[in-house]
């Protein structure tokens, strides 16, 4: 059961094909997450807070590299906390802070504003991802101050924890697919631990995370920041908060890109096996590239035998464990390598070595990329994501499927990938300790601004249908067709990408009709 498989976030590509072009880390800048505060003027480090709709921008003080480490601070960051309640039903109650970053516009040209990103999850920290790519949105920041967030219950808002490291790590490394009865049954009570751990330390927030009060959280960023209209974009998971607040929020859409969309209106069942056929096209085409030369590739000579190769490896991990120092690589946890590898065709090769040298006992790279996907550090502790993920994915749907239908996905899941085929989300969302609604899986946008939606033919985690279906959906979307491979069209390079995205957000250019943009 591999649960997070499906995560549909840029955090991996980020921190490993494109760390280089970041020159630094991820930023922190606020000290540990605290809950949510009534009143409060302080944070949890004893630092000032700015007054409600306010942002008391200062130095993000405590950034580290995506290793971990310390990387020297700077001072092109800055950091801040915007105070936002905690329940929108009730808007002079309590509140949390929500921790927030800007990079300052740099010319030349007019500024344009400020440009809002959410690069995906759900659960991925916008304060660390921005510190990492500013260099890879340089050209937008010569007429826009970027902006990001930490959602709530993302890290430094209020960031959901569920339980110590060792919960985490028997939680991260399960198998995908239980062998028998007992092993089901193990995993049963490891996700239920999981679940217990939540509600016992963050079940307060629990009820009231999810895409929607995100969305009005960002329409609050927009009038702290001074915006009359919110210019967005939105990545992965970004792209059904952009359409959400799109809905809520029509006549305040500036100019908005969602680039590698999710469809909202789909059923656990079906984001479950979409994904799966995705993330299976994306091995099928790594294998081809990995053989396109005679004696080229290290797992096979073709991609029959390739894969063969890496299902018996992967067969072998299942009944026996392969030692790494002091911990093992389980079927799972190399599983999750495998995806978090696909996001990007620039971490091809890193992928043949990581399962070629595991063919010869030596599991560190798949190990690291599973870390990475993770949120595992190197210390052993764990970001928020793995647990912010669910609970906001499970508070965006009223779904909590019966063990004979999360069976039934399982089985269809595992006939269109024994490699990626499990019973998806919803074997988490089914005993999650706070009930969901349906309100996110619905969108319009009606008598908004125009959306220019991004699809890539060969996006593992949000398959290109979703990028039609969005865009019909969103009565003012216009489709962009990326015919390429990887999770997020901008973020692969492409150049005709770039024009076009680019040319909208600088220019106000809305893309024709069909615009499709071949893979460079």
């Amino acid at each position: 059961m591999r649960r997070l498989l499906t995560a549909a976030t840029v955090t991996t590509v980020l921190s490993t094909a494109l760390a280089a072009c970041s020159g630094g880390g991820a930023p922190g800048g606020y000290g540990a997450a605290g809950g949510p505060t009534s009143g409060s003027v302080h944070d949890s480090t004893g630092s000032s807070v700015a007054a409600p709709g306010a942002i008391d921008w200062g130095p993000c003080t405590d950034i580290e590299r995506p290793d971990g480490e310390p990387a020297k601070p700077d001072p092109n960051l800055q950091c801040g906390k915007l105070k936002v309640p905690l329940d929108y039903a009730k808007p002079t109650g309590e509140t949390l802070e929500m921790a927030v970053i800007r990079v300052k516009a740099t010319g030349p040209g007019a500024r344009i504003g400020s440009l809002v990103f959410n690069f995906g999850g759900p659960g991925a920290s916008g304060v660390d991802t921005l510190a990492q790519a500013v260099k890879v949105f340089g050209t937008l920041r010569a007429r826009y101050d970027l902006i990001s967030f930490d959602p709530r219950g993302v890290e430094r808002s209020s960031g959901i924890r569920c339980g110590d490291k060792q919960i985490m790590d028997r939680f991260t490394s399960m198998n995908s697919v239980a062998a028998n009865p007992e092993e089901q049954a193990a995993m049963d009570r490891i996700i239920k631990e999981f679940a217990n751990a939540c509600a016992q330390t963050s079940g307060k927030i629990l009820p009231y995370v999810g895409t929607v009060n995100a969305a009005r959280d960002m329409d609050r960023l927009r009038e702290a920041v001074g915006d009359k209209q919110l210019n967005y974009f939105g990545i992965s998971y970004g792209t059904q908060l952009g359409a959400i607040y799109a809905t809520k929020f029509a006549g305040n859409v500036g100019r908005f890109v969602l680039d590698g969309p999710l469809d909202p209106s789909v059923t656990l069942e079906q984001r479950t096996l979409i994904q799966t056929a995705g993330f299976q096209q994306a091995y099928q085409s790594f294998l081809k590239d990995c053989v396109r030369g005679p004696g080229q590739c290290e797992l096979g000579a073709d991609t029959t035998i390739a894969n063969k190769n890496v299902d018996s490896f992967l067969a072998q991990l299942q009944k026996k464990p392969l030692p790494v120092g002091d911990r093992e690589l389980t079927q799972g946890l190399a599983g999750t390598g495998v995806a978090a590898a696909l996001y990007s065709k620039l971490t091809w090769p890193l992928l043949e070595q990581a399962l070629s040298q595991g063919f010869k006992d030596d599991g560190r790279i798949l190990l690291a990329l599973a870390d990475s996907y993770n949120g595992r550090k190197p210390d052993g502790s764990y970001s928020t994501l793995m647990s912010s993920f669910p609970a906001i994915s499970c508070v965006d749907t009223a779904e909590r499927p019966s063990p004979q239908e999360l069976a039934k996905v399982q089985a269809a899941a595992l006939k269109i990938s024994p490699l990626f085929g499990s019973a998806g989300l919803g074997t988490i969302c089914r005993v999650w300790p706070a009930s969901g609604s349906d309100e996110a899986r619905k969108v319009n946008a009606a008598g908004s601004a125009p959306i220019v939606v991004v699809g890539g033919t060969g996006d593992p985690a949000t398959p290109y249908r979703w990028a039609p279906k969005l865009t019909g959906e969103l009565t003012t979307g216009v489709l962009v067709t990326y015919k390429g491979e990887g999770h997020g069209a901008y973020l692969s390079g492409d150049a005709c990408v770039k024009k076009v995205i680019d040319a909208y957000f600088l220019d106000g250019k809305v893309p024709a009709k069909g615009t499709t943009c071949p893979a460079s």
